[in-house]
């Protein structure tokens, strides 16, 4: 009994954490906006304890922060925390494809590119749908699939937690733009193309191509959006459907990454 509870215990932890996590994304809960364990455990029909655990979990993932005498709130991203994180991501990628040139992309397995170009599909077409609760969970289980095939896990975590955090900064953003979709990368299904031909170089290029849209976003977005309730353009975060992480739970380039 006592193995069980705690399975149970542990379970409900990662319920809670994924799902709080997904209104992040979603924009439904905004940058700097407040709330208690207390409040979360009411809503949830919980006890305080797997939500108190799931909110200390968002924290050390980057997206929530916590005060002492206030609970939590959710972390306010800058513009210039997204363009870091491009930058991250862009010399990460640099060293992957310095180690895939040297053994050659030629050796992935194209049996193991299938879910992944199952995902670019499925991403490419919410970005040109402009649909960001679709977009979000299909790209980034896209890109944690990919990096898979090339890099380990503390790479494939690391790299995953960038592009989560980028889109909450994002989403408020998107979410006013009155076409969204046309500030959204879609070249998931060029860059399988690319790597299912072996063409390293091609590959490469889509890639950076992908950070230099997301900095030419960044560069446009300017000041940060106000903390209410979300940009009133486009009916603000609130209006999704609801499925942050896609029709799979989970997933541009990271958050926003933009498309010319």
């Amino acid at each position: 009994m006592p193995a069980s509870g705690a399975v149970t215990r542990h379970t409900l932890r990662q319920q809670i954490a994924e799902a709080l996590r997904d209104e992040v994304l979603a924009g439904r809960l905004l940058p700097g906006e407040e709330f208690t364990v207390k409040h979360i455990a009411e809503q949830y029909g919980v006890s305080a304890t797997p939500v108190r655990e799931a909110l200390v979990d968002l924290a050390a993932q980057g997206l929530l922060d916590s005060d002492q005498h206030r609970g939590f709130h959710v972390h306010r991203f800058t513009a210039g925390d997204f363009r870091a994180m491009v930058e991250a991501r862009a010399l990460v990628a640099d060293g992957i494809f310095r180690r895939v040139v040297a053994s050659g992309l030629g050796r992935v397995d194209s049996e193991a590119l299938v879910s992944v170009r199952r995902r670019a599909e499925e991403a490419g077409r919410a970005a040109k749908g402009g649909d960001l609760d679709i977009l979000i969970g299909y790209d980034l289980r896209f890109w944690r699939e990919l990096t898979a095939l090339f890099a380990n896990q503390y790479i494939c975590d690391f790299l995953h937690r960038l592009r989560v955090q980028a889109w909450v900064f994002s989403v408020p953003f998107l979410r006013g733009e009155g076409a969204c979709r046309e500030w959204l990368w879609n070249g998931h299904e060029q860059l399988v193309d690319a790597i299912t031909l072996g063409d390293a170089v091609a590959a490469r290029a889509v890639v950076d191509d992908c950070h230099a849209h997301a900095l030419a976003w960044a560069d446009r977005v300017g000041p940060e959006p106000e903390t209410g309730r979300g940009p009133s353009a486009g009916g603000g975060p609130g209006t999704g459907s609801g499925a942050a992480t896609g029709a799979e739970p989970e997933l541009g380039p990271g958050p926003g990454s933009p498309r010319r």
